[in-house]
């Protein structure tokens, strides 16, 4: 019984903190602004983006090289990502506050997926340029 308690009191912890993390980092990423060649790409005119766009972004981003870090903030954002899908889904017609703050946060899920596509982009562009001075050598 008290293990049990234990685990259920861990799990919690473990999620709170898994969903501040997750947070905290679409706050960071919702900041920086997306250069002309992400806008065109993905069609994003203002730092709104439709949260169903991020499985695509985030496809389009794993094509491109990957930075240091990248991998575990795009799992983390994904995994965050399905639990609001899920928790939708279960609001939608009981809920609608909590369907429309679902909504907000999988919009900003997107955003980060737009901004780890830049990201990519950029890195991809720095190695190829650096790869190509060598050569030049």
């Amino acid at each position: 019984m008290m293990a049990a308690a234990l685990l259920l009191v861990a799990s919690a912890a473990l999620l709170e903190f898994f969903v501040f993390y997750c947070r905290a980092l679409l706050d960071s990423y919702s900041t920086i602004e997306l250069s002309p060649q992400a806008r065109e790409v993905t069609g994003i005119k203002n730092r709104t983006a439709c949260g169903d766009e991020f499985k695509r972004f985030l496809q389009i981003a794993n094509m491109c090289l990957e930075r240091k870090g990248d991998k575990a903030r795009c799992r983390f954002v994904g995994a965050y990502y399905g639990a609001l899908n899920l928790l939708r889904a279960l609001s939608a017609a009981v809920a609608p506050g909590v369907h429309d703050w679902t909504e907000r946060e999988r919009a900003r899920c997107a955003y980060f997926a737009a901004v780890m596509l830049d990201r990519r982009i950029a890195y991809t562009r720095e190695l190829w340029a650096q790869q190509m001075l060598d050569e030049g050598r």
